[in-house]
């Protein structure tokens, strides 16, 4: 099966990423120079529902060496070229696992990985039963480390999820009882169903990886990632996440309804009161915490760079970019958008097999690291106007180097 986009030249189909066997599920690709993709020479390079990750094929030539030549940026990349497909061997056995369980959410299976690959957290919102809490634990299932889940409900405390200092009246001393924090992958079940000095209790986890009790500091086990789970329609019980949370999160994934196709895939699968869940362990933290190395030598363009921060900076005073939003936005992405946002495009990059970041890694990870952290003011909020509207009208009207 193949994909045409209008060109007048003939050339033969053009791989993109591994010349590998075995596509799982239905995969899409967009070849950037007009040729026609070869679908089934793509190993895990799927497209996701919500923000395309899109490979293009023009970018993926990598240009031969010159024997007589002098090491350049091309054999820089070529070197990383080949330390990603190294290090990525376990992409697709995960991919695999995935889809034993999870039917369709590409897009979600594609954020997991890429906050898994850049050491970011993550918060997943939708309506109830579309697989949020059970991909992450299939994601948990698929990797060999340790994993917790915390419910969160409005009679918490802070001590149930960090731990506390426990007086023992034999010795007359206290020891340290941890909490459940203390693990590699933490799923936060409906986070928003606590109050705020419950959800206050993960800050100093998520940014220091590390936690205070009493007067010792206890270092997280690494890799360590939190991924949360809230519910946008229900608001009763609930509360808002403060600011200074809500920024810690690397991605905010929001999950949409399954089509017809998956919908009765849904139905096949699921539809018995014994459900086959059950995954196997195909990687290690050893294995993420390598390619995690390799993740951060992905080769990024200066040009891409300075769209990076344009990007960023758009969102606190678009005017200087010639982007009229009417003074829609009140308060504007803060530096760790373009920490993260440049970490997620080496990460997007490292999952379709390259060794550089294109500004379309950029434009697919964009929505997903800005959408909560711009601001928007009460006029647009009159006007129905959301942060993701804005954050699409910057991405429409910045020119893309």
């Amino acid at each position: 099966m193949s994909i045409f986009i209008k060109d007048k030249r003939a050339t033969p189909p053009l791989a993109i990423g591994h010349a590998a066997t075995g596509a799982t599920g239905a995969i899409g690709a967009i070849g950037a120079i007009g040729r026609p993709v070869d679908i089934e020479s793509l190993k895990y390079h799927s497209q996701p529902l919500a923000a395309p990750l899109r490979p293009s094929a023009a970018a993926r030539i990598v240009p031969q060496a010159d024997p007589g030549a002098k090491p350049g940026p091309n054999s820089q990349i070529r070197e990383l070229q080949h330390a990603v497909l190294a290090s990525s061997t376990w992409v697709q056995p995960l991919r695999q696992q995935f889809a034993r369980v999870i039917v369709g959410q590409q897009g979600l299976i594609d954020r997991l990985m890429i906050g898994l690959l850049a050491n970011g957290h993550i918060l997943l919102e939708g309506v109830p039963g579309l697989a949020k809490t059970l991909s992450l634990k299939t994601l948990a299932g698929a990797t060999s480390a340790s994993f917790q889940r915390v419910q969160f409900t409005p009679d918490m405390l802070p001590a149930d999820i960090v731990g506390t200092m426990v007086y023992d009246p034999r010795n007359g001393a206290f020891h340290t009882k941890r909490g459940p924090i203390f693990a590699n992958l933490i799923l936060a079940d409906e986070i928003n169903r606590a109050p705020a000095k419950v959800q206050s209790a993960l800050l100093e986890a998520m940014q220091e990886r590390q936690v205070t009790l009493g007067t010792e500091t206890h270092a997280l086990p690494d890799p360590f990632l939190v991924m949360a789970t809230q519910n946008p329609i229900d608001q009763e019980g609930t509360y808002p996440l403060p600011e200074a949370q809500v920024d810690r999160f690397m991605l905010k994934v929001v999950i949409g309804y399954p089509n017809r196709h998956d919908e009765r895939a849904i139905l096949d699968a699921m539809g018995t009161s014994a459900p086959q869940l059950a995954v196997a362990p195909v990687v290690t933290a050893e294995q993420i915490l390598a390619a995690r190395e390799v993740v951060n030598q992905v080769y990024v363009d200066d040009k891409v760079k300075d769209y990076i921060v344009d990007l960023v900076l758009a969102t606190r005073d678009p005017a200087p970019y010639g982007i009229d939003l009417n003074g829609y936005v009140q308060c504007g992405a803060s530096p760790r958008a373009t920490i993260y946002l440049t970490l997620a495009s080496r990460a997007a990059a490292f999952l379709q097999g390259r060794g550089y970041v294109t500004p379309q890694d950029v434009k697919d990870m964009a929505l997903d690291v800005l959408r909560h952290r711009v601001t928007v003011s009460y006029e647009a909020e009159a006007e129905d106007i959301t942060p993701e509207r804005v954050v699409q009208q910057i991405l429409q009207q910045l020119p893309v180097p």
